[in-house]
């Protein structure tokens, strides 16, 4: 669907937006200026949406000596991995360097995309507890990637965190069922990670308190709650905000 400014989308009705993609955009900026033009000073951030254009993951390469490269992949989940609502706190110094705190909002989503082989990679696209600092060409900072499943989830065979069995066989003998190999199966860890962002601004408008750019994250994909090694997925995209 063709990209609409904030004003744009809030005049639409729900049956406008159902089903037509827009839901899943971020606005676009009507009639800004290039870079970062705010002054110096405290600012609140509100509607912080990120939108991918783009998720890769880190993959071994087939030949010999080829090292790890990003590798293209398919989306598999609907259109609903955009973050929206996000509000933070965005301090700006003298210098000019930005600081942004993440508070709250739809700071996460639930995506799994599938590799050119056919294996599919779940993930929690996610910017948690985000501190980015920096100048507004390149600001950054780590954030909380939660277990992509709780501790009450049961797998095929019962087994959970919190809840449900403690392994797969009956009444094991002398800790039977808990060998390497089906310990990290029994044992659920539900413990997060963290992932990294950069944020660039783009464009800004201070009529509106509207700014823009393009952001690139990596992160780690599931664990399915600690039995796997995680992947390295790398978004990239494109990021709105209004500055209060």
């Amino acid at each position: 669907p063709k990209r609409l400014t904030y004003d744009e989308v809030q005049a639409q009705t729900y049956l406008e937006v159902k089903g037509s993609g827009t839901a899943n955009q971020c606005p676009i900026l009507s009639g800004g200026d290039e870079g970062f033009k705010f002054k110096p000073g405290s600012y609140s951030v509100k509607k912080f949406c990120l939108e991918p254009t783009s998720f890769t993951v880190k993959k071994e390469s087939p030949f010999k000596g080829g090292g790890d490269q990003y590798v293209d992949t398919k989306l598999m989940t609907r259109l609903t991995y955009t973050l929206d609502e996000i509000e933070a706190d965005l301090s700006v110094d003298e210098k000019g360097n930005l600081k942004l705190v993440e508070k709250d909002g739809i700071d996460y989503a639930a995506v799994t995309v599938q590799l050119p082989g056919g294996e599919r990679v779940p993930f929690l696209f996610t910017i948690k507890e985000l501190v980015a600092t920096g100048s507004p060409d390149g600001f950054s900072g780590s954030f909380l990637v939660p277990s992509y499943r709780g501790s009450s989830f049961l797998d095929p065979k019962g087994r959970g965190g919190s809840t449900g069995y403690d392994n797969a066989v009956a009444l094991p003998a002398g800790g039977a069922g808990d060998e390497e190999e089906l310990g990290k199966e029994n044992l659920k860890d539900t413990s997060g990670s963290t992932g990294n962002i950069t944020l660039k601004v783009a464009e800004s408008n201070t009529a509106t308190g509207e700014i823009a750019g393009v952001f690139e994250s990596i992160q780690p994909s599931d664990t399915d709650l600690g039995s796997k090694a995680p992947k390295e997925v790398k978004i990239q995209g494109i990021w709105c905000a209004q500055l209060d």
